[in-house]
Order: C-alpha cells, then structure tokens, then sequence
C-alpha cells in the first residue's frame, strides 16, 4: 500500500469513526489530503538535516504522526465548542518541533488561528518555509520560549512530545491561556499519565481515549482546563 493510500485510508476510518470529523473533513477531504502529502514531502526533504522527528518509514511518519495528530480532531472540536462562545479559536501548538500536531490540525481546521511556538531557529525557519510551501494562511509561528509568549491569548494549547507536566509548567501553560482555555496534551497509556499527574495536586484533569487508525498503542489526549479565579 503507498503511503497517500495509507493516509487516505487512515482518515476514512477517523470520518467513519466520529460525526464531527466527518462534518469537518468532508467538504474538503481531498485538499486536506494534498496539503497534508506536501507536509510530509517538507518534512522528509528536511529530516535528516533539521532532526525533525523520529520516523524510520515513510509507513511510520504516516501513522505516528500525520494520523496521530488528527485522530483525536474530533475531541478537540468538542472542546474547543466549550471554550469559546463564537470568537474564531486561538490555538497554540507548543514546543512545535516539526509542526506536529499544529500544521495537521490546521489543514483541517481553517476557521482556526494556529501559533506555532518553537524555540530552536532551525526548527521555526523550517515551520515558516513549510507554512510559505503549503500556502496555509492560518498559521503563524513564534521562535522563543512558552514563558515569554504573551498572556491569556489561547483558547486552547497542545503539544505533543513537549515536556513532562510539572508545576512550572502548568503555571506558564495557564498564564498563555485565555479565560475558560484549556490544555490539550497527548499523550499515550493512562497508567502514566496518573504517574505525571500525581505530584501536582488536583487540577481536574480528564484522559480522554482516542483511536490511531493502524496503530497498535494506547493514546490518550489530557485535558486540564484553566483554573477559575
């Protein structure tokens, strides 16, 4: 199976699997699928040189991350409707490496701001060509730090493969968040996730299960929302 076969397939299933993807992917499934076959282009001309991500087949970039990245659409969809109330949603993507899950999410959510926030030059040189190559127009990319990134902007902030949650953290995530934001971290098995959450008191939070078509793994996104004042 060729991989474009692969990542059509995969976001077939995720469309079969969940009305909210559906509706959202639908009316533009195929543009998704060519921006999303020129995103995986950029990302192995850049690999080798930039050490983007960690995938040694095409195969597995497919899946554990361009499918990762948007398996769980449907759950942020959900609660993205939670935290804003008809403002256009300010999303941000921290620690953004290759621009995952951020340039993914935002191919299929056009009526979304995406920042892409990125402390390594190269990195963020890379996400602005890829953002210039793809032509997507919701994007915009920070090069620094999390913590100098102005406050209460986001209504919702993921990352994936960032760093462990730690107190410090949190407080720097919840001062970018807007009021009623929420964090969106994936994450993998549940057991150690209640193992990172342990230390730092309750927050809330929920582990919402989520589905990687063709991957065998458990995958969880967090979500921790913005505690009230």
């Amino acid at each position: 199976m060729k991989e474009t076969e692969l990542l059509r397939k995969g976001i077939e299933v995720l469309r079969q699997n969940d009305a909210d993807i559906e509706c959202v992917i639908a009316p533009r499934a195929e543009e998704i699928i060519s921006l999303l076959v020129r995103y995986i282009n950029e990302i192995e001309l850049f690999n080798s040189a930039y050490g983007l991500v960690g995938a040694e087949s095409e195969k597995e970039l497919v899946i554990k991350h361009i499918l990762d990245s948007i398996a769980p659409l449907g759950i942020i969809l959900r609660l993205l409707k939670e935290t804003t109330a008809g403002d256009r949603p300010q999303i941000a993507d921290a620690g953004s490496g290759a621009g995952l899950p951020g340039i993914p999410l935002s191919a299929v959510m056009p009526n979304c701001d995406f920042t892409l926030i990125e402390r390594m030059g190269r990195r963020a040189g890379f996400l602005w060509n890829t953002k210039a190559s793809l032509g997507i127009s919701n994007i915009d990319v920070e090069e620094g730090e999390l913590e100098k990134t102005a406050p209460c902007r986001f209504s919702l902030i993921t990352f994936r493969a960032f760093k462990p949650l730690d107190s410090k953290l949190l407080k720097t995530l919840f001062k970018a968040c807007a009021k009623n934001g929420v964090i969106a971290a994936y994450k993998g098995r549940r057991e150690k996730i209640e193992q990172e959450m342990a230390p730092l008191g309750d927050y809330g939070w929920e582990a919402i299960p989520y589905t990687v078509p063709f991957l065998d793994e458990e995958r969880h996104i967090l979500t921790i929302k913005t505690p009230k004042i």
